[in-house]
């Protein structure tokens, strides 16, 4: 009886494994359903969805971190320099280059400038770890990347978004920061501390049901706040300019991952990857999470349109990428 059960579940973690692993290789598509499901199907805004949400994207949070360790972040620390370069790009140069952009498409319009913006300050999205991945980048270095931007984001991006857009929108920069601990802090030490005291054994379970759930969570969070922003988004010539300002700040970002990879002097393909990915990819559903809980509604609009082009624009990129790495694994993109 218990070898029978013991078979049973080897047999449905394999079959969960499968599935990941299936959802992994199409993230893309993930995300594009979820955001089709929101537009067409909307939800009306409520405190509850919200608070879904917030426990949908701890737990993707929570399993990300189980696939590190206070180990690995202390290593980071001791080599910084080419997560900080990252960092940099990440809450610098992209930030500002949505702020032009918006300044640019939207002169008389703050909130939508202000979406475009807080676009670009949201944290780097661990889906940029799967595809670091997949075209054979460097994923510690990813991984290193997200850990990292995850535990300063509560602190950096309230102190840039009031520096870079001022106090035109009241914020509460308390609650807001509260809200990034509560979503990303807090899950990442909770994670990493559950991968230590297991010796590491949960790292398997983030790679089987864990990372199948994720994905499910992932859908829920996109779904959830694509539905409750769709009210807001009138489809028309407005919205197509939209679309074009922020396919230009997506598409903007990765291009700045890749200038930022010709500063480096070992410019491996491993390393380049892990920067476009990690300088080009957004945690957009938790700027929409942010935008609906502290802006109005206007802000989340830009946010949201932002998961259109992301998932499909980092497809392309490994088209491109991929293709040396196939020929060597540290093979130049210089």
């Amino acid at each position: 009886m218990h070898f029978a059960l013991i078979i049973s579940f080897m047999k449905c973690s394999e079959f969960l494994a499968q599935c990941n692993s299936w959802l992994g290789r199409r993230m893309f598509l993930v995300v594009l359903t979820a955001l089709a499901a929101g537009l067409f199907f909307p939800l009306p805004s409520s405190p509850s969805l919200a608070k879904v949400a917030v426990a949908l994207f701890a737990y993707m949070t929570f399993i990300t971190a189980l696939e590190t360790s206070f180990k690995d972040f202390l290593c980071v620390i001791a080599r910084p320099w080419v997560t900080l370069w990252v960092l940099l790009l990440v809450h610098g140069a992209a930030p500002l280059l949505s702020w032009t952009l918006g300044l640019f498409f939207y002169p008389d319009n703050y909130l939508v400038r202000l979406g475009l913006l807080l676009g670009a300050l949201t944290p780097i999205g661990v889906t940029s770890i799967i595809w670091t991945s997949l075209v054979r980048g460097d994923v510690a270095l990813a991984l290193a990347g997200v850990t990292v931007d995850t535990l300063v984001s509560p602190f950096l991006l309230p102190l840039l978004l009031a520096l870079i857009a001022g106090q035109a929108v009241e914020v509460d920069y308390r609650r807001m920061l509260a809200g990034l601990l509560w979503m990303v802090t807090l899950p990442s030490v909770l994670g990493m501390a559950a991968n230590e005291l297991s010796r590491h054994r949960l790292a398997g379970f983030s790679r089987t049901a864990g990372g199948f759930t994720s994905k499910l969570a992932l859908f829920g969070v996109v779904y959830i706040n694509a539905g409750v922003v769709a009210p807001e988004i009138h489809w028309g010539l407005p919205v197509a300019k939209m679309l074009l300002a922020v396919l230009a700040a997506v598409a903007g970002s990765f291009a700045l991952g890749y200038l930022g990879s010709l500063a480096l002097k070992d410019r491996r393909h491993g390393t380049v990857a892990a920067m476009i990915y990690n300088v080009g990819m957004r945690n957009f559903s938790f700027g929409v999470v942010l935008a609906m809980a502290y802006f109005p509604p206007a802000v989340a609009v830009p946010v949201t349109l932002g998961m259109i082009f992301q998932q499909p624009l980092a497809a392309l990129i490994s088209y491109f990428i991929r293709r040396p790495a196939r020929r060597s694994p540290t093979a130049s993109l210089s």
